[in-house]
């Protein structure tokens, strides 16, 4: 009869369960939701599917009911490929970036790992699961099983590399999301650390957490031997998950009854605001500002007499827009009517892009997608 151990609850034990009842919570929240951007929230709710199966079997280990289940050792394990891939598709989605049929290349090793681990490990015997087990949690305690292979020790080589595969996936998917970042904050004219564009801002804290947690991986692994430091790693997506839950609280509207007036001490007047408002009209239609790649809010508020701080706070409040959601909607309406001229028809998109004051034909097409719903040459088309 194979040994047991008594079951352990400890702080770690009922923060790690905690974490798999709330990302089972937040997948069917995103998943399900049909407000916002959509592709994104399918993406994010597989990485809460994905973080749920692996914290259910750190838990199962960490509290020995693995023995109980002993057959469930390992199950989650080919998901260890899929977090830093469904992270940078999250945020490229995010980003308005639309699907492509090679994205599904991303979730090839995960592919290719589950039939790997069916062949070599899930069709094994009870007494190779159990030793797997122990070997991983409690070497030091109890004896093994005796065991009949039925394949050469060889076979076995990736699984037992498998961390080491994983840190280099994740390293590797760090610097890609962190070179997609970058490239975008250069489209818009921003650096790569502003808070301009709240999207921007956002993937880039996404992808400093996956730094984060590269850390605490390379950290667990390196301090204690085997899986034991597991329930680590397990405790630091826990507090992501957390972390989002508490987002998405902090941004519903059931707690923010009383509207906040974000410029209460400002000293624009609604004369200056509407007269602000009827200048800046007439500019964009006469002149054209925003053809130019240069143009900016300073040059903007310079040309109407404003101070900057006072011409977003007419953007926001008159037009309900950022300055690059209103450069944006001028941009894409003048290049409509290019594109819909017939007299262009042998420009290039990137040409229509430079003279509506795009310096790239990505930045042209994500802008023009988003506000149009189509991309320049399905508009042309159509």
């Amino acid at each position: 009869m194979p040994q047991t151990l008594p079951i352990k609850i400890d702080i770690y034990a009922l923060f790690i369960f905690l974490g798999v009842i709330q990302s089972i919570f937040l997948t069917y929240f995103f998943v399900f939701n049909k407000q916002g951007n959509l592709l994104a929230n399918r993406y994010l709710g597989a990485l809460l599917v994905a973080f749920a199966a692996a914290l259910t079997e750190i838990l199962l280990c960490y509290t020995n009911y693995m023995f109980w289940v002993i057959w469930l050792i390992d199950f989650a394990e080919p998901t260890n490929f899929l977090f830093a891939p469904l992270i940078y598709l999250y945020h490229r989605s995010f980003l308005q970036k639309p699907f492509k049929k090679s994205d599904l290349l991303h979730f090839f090793p995960f592919v290719f790992y589950t039939i790997y681990k069916t062949i070599t490990f899930y069709v094994a015997s009870l007494p190779a699961k159990y030793n797997a087990y122990i070997g991983s949690y409690h070497r030091a305690e109890l004896e093994w099983l005796p065991e009949k292979g039925y394949l050469p020790s060889s076979a076995y080589l990736l699984s037992n590399y498998v961390n080491e595969l994983m840190l280099v996936q994740m390293c590797i998917y760090v610097v890609l999301g962190f070179w997609m970042l970058r490239k975008e904050a250069d489209n818009e004219q921003l650096s790569f650390w502003s808070n301009k564009n709240s999207e921007l801002a956002w993937c880039r804290k996404g992808t400093i957490y996956s730094v984060v947690a590269i850390v605490v991986f390379v950290s667990s692994k390196l301090l204690f031997e085997n899986d034991l430091g597991d329930h680590f790693i397990a405790a630091y997506i826990t507090l992501i998950i957390y972390g989002i839950s508490f987002i998405l609280i902090n941004k519903s509207t059931f707690f923010n009854q009383k509207p906040i007036k974000k410029y209460e001490k400002s000293s624009l007047t609604d004369e200056i605001q509407e007269n602000t408002l009827e200048k800046l009209q007439t500019l964009m239609k006469t002149e054209k500002p925003f053809l130019s790649s240069s143009f900016s809010l300073p040059s903007l508020a310079q040309k109407l007499a404003v101070s900057q701080h006072h011409l977003s706070q007419i953007l926001n409040e008159s037009l309900g827009q950022s300055f690059f959601e209103f450069t944006a909607q001028y941009r894409i309406e003048e290049a409509k009517v290019l594109l819909k001229n017939s007299a262009n028809a042998h420009l290039k998109i990137e040409e229509i892009a430079e003279m509506v004051g795009y310096n790239s034909k990505s930045a042209f097409n994500t802008a023009f997608k988003k506000i149009t719903g189509m991309t320049p040459s399905e508009y042309k088309s159509s």
